[in-house]
């Protein structure tokens, strides 16, 4: 075998085509191929040199695959000049297999690029570039760029180094020689060359290679989750752009910009089949041919003519493509008439379109109408020829370009009538402008405003002078007919200019601030501005109010409320705004008077928590009206409301609850004391005793009068004469200031929990697995007291009671598995039980493979997993992220069933997107996986008439084939199934029913046109009703008709039977008789005594 050869293409002579026309020993690689296990996938020639792009192995014991590309001189029929250099994809080589190739120029962008990277050195826009795209071990690949010189130069050094420098750069061993069958050394096979013969005049024993440490490295430009089978690069607009074929039949577009990114919807081939390595440019370098295993398509570089309009286009961010300003369309600039000029023609990735920076006015009172002047920067030039309009909502205007200012556009604004109504709770309406060219074309588009003075009211009606003097658009406020108005220097006296809101009429300065409920308060304010309201009275009123009332005038500018006994016990405090209204007029007068409202009985529903209200409020706990009847019920109330004497101390505490009721004999757990009156502040609280064992008071955890807060010592030590039993239980007792304590009527009892099993009792080493432990007393103390560990492992709890379940976590430490472990149950700080049995820390589960690997969005599809040690996982599932960070918070998860020990049955979660990231989750193992999801199928709908029993039914749409296969999926008319005989990416083709199902119901019946049934088809999760069908007919013929028709006949063929028969009996009878009646005539003519 040999590893190169120059064969004839067309017969020559007597040698045949493809025949060997050069037989030379140079490149042999005879007893070589296994060993290296050459790969090719990509051959080019350039400037009097030919290259050959490969992956081959070192030598057999090394399985991993490198890339090398061999180079030798076009006119060497010796190959004595070839020489392998190897390319390593990533600093680490991390991409080391390569898939396929292109070589193309560099473009002036990636050139720019590329040179200042500082990968290679300077490189201008004719270089050629190799283009290639590599895997690594598993499914994901990467392209790398190599400049074309640069391969060149380092070839050259590994040359000379064997040449000149016996095999050595920097002393270092640069080359070997990968197919010599002797065992020389470098040196040796470098050895007495003095002159360099760039084309093999001279020839080496053996071909070289050079070692990886003189690799040519280049960083990866794009990585890619999945294999990148093909390549092919153009140039636009002095941009290259790569179009990557996929495993899956996709092709991508690659944007190899500074930060290279995928663009656009991805080219496809309408099949599932994988991209050859061959992707090719028709001549006009306009269409790419993607070629599969089945078939060739011929598809455009660029769909620019498909976007409507600019911001469609540019969002493409397509190299190709660009918005024609003065023609309205989206091309590529050679397709643009006027794209030389400037702003004529925009490209797709720069993502701007002509914007209108300004209006001059920005905006203009709804009944006005004036001249506007549209600042558009990037406005294209005009030709004497060219006409602009501007149109307003549908109202069109004639507009000019601004001869000392060719980027500013004139036109008339619509006539006031003509303007929309102002939207509610507004004071503008936004008009939609458009600046159209000779009639149709938009060269864009804004919004202009218009605003309504006499609308700014409606922003805060308690201050309508305020809120139209301070409004954005400059508006005045008349005083004496209460209106606002656009800005008119020509009135004066009675008019409050924009902007001057201390001029305005207003009440302000409430006095109290703080407004009790259930207490009629006097609020007094101050006027101002009121010259105008002279003599006028005014009311007074807020939403809790459910009437108006009186304002009374005082000195000096000052006015008065006598205040409303507001009803309010939603919370403690609420804001409310009074606002004033001219009695007579029904106007409202500016008002900020806004005070806040409280209620003293709104959380504080005892003595306590009552006198612990703030000074401000004036609360009180006490009856509402004086009785000696001691069962009314008491409460805090304002201090004016309360007519009973003030209490000096509040009653005895209460205790309500204690929590937790159980705890360990070593104390050393906080226990909660519910109640009330438990003192104001923390210091009141003076003594605890939880069963006679001094309990000391948690200050930090203190909560006023409602809950107190103490840790428990160890149980007393029992006199000899007492039970122990007696000092094991006991109420809880609580002392606090002024000689007032309380005992609960629960008791707290000491006791001493056993632990005693664990279930289960082995788990994975990276932990999630959830154990039950199970014993005596349990649940002593609370679930924040009691933490559970294994072998010093933190065990999460999850639950407590009777039983506590808790999650193990991962055991880390290097080791033989299984390792056995303590469990131990801490109550505490002074109370540790371990259990009899340890808990076994095994090997963590392993996966070895999944099948399928593509499912569709609508996901259910069933995956099946294999792999050791699914025994011990309590929780499979299959998760799903939107991104590829693990902090993603959107995912999708669905369930999986374990089978047995070796299998997981999975079905693949709904999601969103196709762009995600999958994992198998099996407790808290995560495993990523190479799933890929592909977007839902699209059914062509169709009607199928005239069908019967078993006839075959053809689907077509496109996507069958990615994510399922045709034992998968199902199909059904009317729920009845249908047979699937064939499923390709383009067509499922299907087999009727053995009998025509029939309409759902009577009803569907009745409505359905000529018996058409729903045709539905169902991929995973993904259902699909995807035509009607309709079967062919069976006449009915009435019963009526049906019976005669078969009786009539059988009676016909009965009566005809029975005739014939007795007809023949008496043929039959008669011949008898002629018979016998002969015989008697011959017995008389023959005499007795004849014999």
């Amino acid at each position: 075998m040999k590893l190169i050869s120059t064969r004839l293409l067309e017969e020559v002579d007597e040698l045949d085509m493809f025949e060997n026309i050069i037989e030379t020993a140079a490149v042999q690689s005879n007893p070589f191929s296994p060993k290296y296990a050459h790969d090719f996938r990509f051959s080019f020639k350039s400037d009097g040199y030919v290259y050959f792009l490969f992956s081959r192995k070192l030598d057999s014991h090394n399985h991993k695959n490198f890339t090398f590309i061999s180079r030798m001189c076009e006119e060497d029929y010796h190959y004595y000049s070839y020489t392998e250099l190897q390319l390593n994809c990533s600093a680490n080589n991390e991409f080391s297999k390569v898939l396929a190739a292109f070589v193309g120029p560099a473009g002036e962008a990636l050139a720019q690029s590329l040179s200042q990277s500082s990968q290679f050195g300077p490189i201008s826009a004719h270089d050629e570039v190799l283009f290639a795209t590599f895997s690594d071990e598993g499914d994901n690949s990467a392209m790398c760029m190599y400049p074309l010189k640069f391969i060149n130069n380092q070839i050259y050094k590994v040359i000379e180094a064997c040449y000149n420098q016996e095999g050595l750069i920097n002393n270092q061993l640069a080359v070997y020689s990968p197919y010599s069958n002797s065992n020389s050394k470098p040196e040796e096979l470098c050895s007495g060359k003095k002159g360099m013969e760039k084309c093999g005049a001279e020839h080496l024993p053996s071909p070289l290679a050079s070692t990886a440490e003189f690799a040519l490295m280049a960083e990866p430009s794009w990585k890619h989750v999945g294999q990148l089978t093909a390549v092919a690069v153009g140039v636009e607009m002095g941009h290259a752009v790569a179009f990557l074929g996929t495993l899956d039949g996709e092709v991508l577009k690659l944007h190899l910009s500074a930060r290279p990114e995928v663009y656009g919807q991805p080219l496809s081939g309408a099949s599932r089949h994988k991209v050859n390595k061959n992707l090719l440019f028709d001549s006009s370098l306009q269409h790419l041919y993607i070629t599969t295993e089945t078939k060739i398509t011929k598809v455009p570089v660029q769909t620019c003519h498909l976007m409507a309009d600019c911001h469609s286009c540019v969002q493409m961010k397509d190299p190709y493509c660009g918005w024609c300003v003065l023609e309205g369309r989206c091309s590529r600039k050679q397709d643009c008439s006027r794209s030389a000029e400037t702003n004529a023609w925009l490209w797709s990735p720069d993502g701007k379109c002509v914007e209108i920076a300004a209006f001059e006015p920005p905006n203009i009172s709804c009944k006005k109408t004036k001249q506007v002047h549209i600042k558009v920067p990037s406005l294209p030039r005009l030709r004497d020829g060219d006409q602009l309009h501007c149109v307003f909502n549908s109202l069109r205007s004639d507009a000019v370009v601004l001869k000392y200012d060719p980027t500013v556009v004139v036109c008339s604004l619509p006539d006031p009538g003509k303007v929309p109504p102002t939207p509610e709770q507004q004071d503008f309406v936004s008009v939609p402008v458009k600046v159209l060219l000779n009639q149709t074309i938009e060269v864009t588009s804004g919004e202009y405003h218009f605003y309504n003075c006499a609308a700014t009211v409606w922003k805060n009606p308690n201050t309508p002078c305020i809120s139209c003097v301070t409004s954005q658009w400059g508006c005045q406020w008349n005083t004496r007919d209460h209106t606002c108005s656009d800005k008119d220097e020509s009135l004066e006296g009675h008019i409050v200019k924009p902007s001057q809101l201390g001029n305005c009429p207003q009440f302000e300065s409430p006095d109290p601030l703080l407004i009790p409920v259930g207490y009629k308060m006097p609020i007094v304010f101050q006027g101002r501005n009121l010259e105008n309201y002279e003599g006028k009275s005014f009311t007074i009123g807020t939403e809790l109010m459910d009437h108006e009332e009186n304002v009374v005038k005082m000195e000096n500018s000052k006015f008065r409320f006598d205040g409303y006994q507001f009803a309010y016990d939603e919370q403690q405090e609420v804001n409310i705004s009074f606002h004033i209204k001219v009695q007579d007029r029904n106007t409202k007068i500016d008002s900020t008077l806004t005070v806040t409202l409280y209620s003293c009985s709104v959380g504080r529903e005892d003595c306590s928590l009552c006198k612990h209200a703030d000074d401000k409020y004036n609360c009180e706990w006490c009856k509402e009206t004086p009785s000696k009847n001691s069962n009314e019920e008491m409460k805090c109330v304002f201090k004016e409301i309360c007519k009973s004497p003030k209490l000096a101390q509040c009653p005895e505490p209460t205790i309500t609850d204690i929590i937790p009721r159980f705890g360990p004999l070593n104390g050393s757990i906080a226990v909660t004391i519910k109640g009330s009156n438990m003192g104001i502040k923390k210091e009141d609280v003076k003594k605890i005793t939880v069963a006679g064992v001094n309990c000391k008071h948690l200050e930090d955890r203190y909560s006023v009068s409602t809950s107190v807060v103490c840790e428990i010592g160890p149980k007393r030590t029992p006199p000899s004469d007492l039970p122990p039993e007696l000092t094991e239980r006991g109420p809880v007792t609580i002392e606090v200031e002024g000689n007032r304590s309380a005992t609960s009527t629960m008791n707290f009892t000491y006791r001493d929990p056993d632990p005693t099993f664990i279930d289960p009792m082995a788990g994975p080493a990276a932990g999630g697995t959830i154990i039950t432990i199970t014993g005596k007393d349990l649940d002593t103390a609370t679930k924040g007291d009691v933490s559970v560990s294994i072998g010093g492992i933190a065990c999460d709890v999850l639950s407590f009671g009777t039983n506590i379940t808790c999650k193990t976590g991962s055991y880390s430490a290097a080791a033989a598995f299984p390792v056995s472990m303590t469990v131990s149950v801490k109550y505490g700080g002074n109370t540790i039980k371990n259990l009899p049995k340890p808990f076994i820390y095994t090997d963590n589960p392993k996966i070895t493979s999944y099948t399928p690997n593509t499912s569709f969005v609508c996901g259910g599809r069933k995956i099946v997993v294999t792999g050791t040690g699914f025994n011990l996982t309590q929780s499979a599932s299959m998760k799903v992220l939107l991104n590829t960070n693990d902090d993603s918070t959107e995912e999708f998860k669905s369930d999986c069933k374990r089978v047995n020990n070796s299998v997981l049955e999975c079905h693949s979660p709904s999601v969103s997107s196709h762009l995600v990231k999958t994992q198998l989750h099996l407790d808290n193992v995560k495993e990523d996986l190479l799933f890929k999801y592909y977007p839902d199928p699209t059914f062509e709908f169709q009607t199928f008439k005239d069908l019967t029993a078993t006839s075959l039914i053809i689907v077509t749409g496109q996507g069958f084939s990615k994510a399922i296969s045709v034992s998968e999926a199902t199909a059904s008319i009317q729920d009845v199934p249908c047979n699937i005989k064939l499923l390709q990416d383009d067509k499922l083709i299907l087999e009727a029913p053995s009998s025509p199902p029939t309409p759902k119901s009577k009803s569907q019946s009745a409505e359905a046109a000529d018996d058409m049934l729903d045709l539905e088809v169902q991929f995973g999760n993904g259902k699909w009703t995807v035509g009607k069908v309709q079967f062919t007919r069976k006449e009915n013929i009435p019963l009526a008709i049906i019976i005669p028709a078969v009786i009539v006949p059988m009676l016909v063929f009965i009566v005809i039977s029975i005739y014939c028969y007795r007809r023949k009996s008496q043929q039959a009878e008669r011949e008898y008789e002629k018979v016998k009646h002969q015989l008697e005539n011959l017995e008389v003519v023959i005499p007795p005594n004849v014999h």
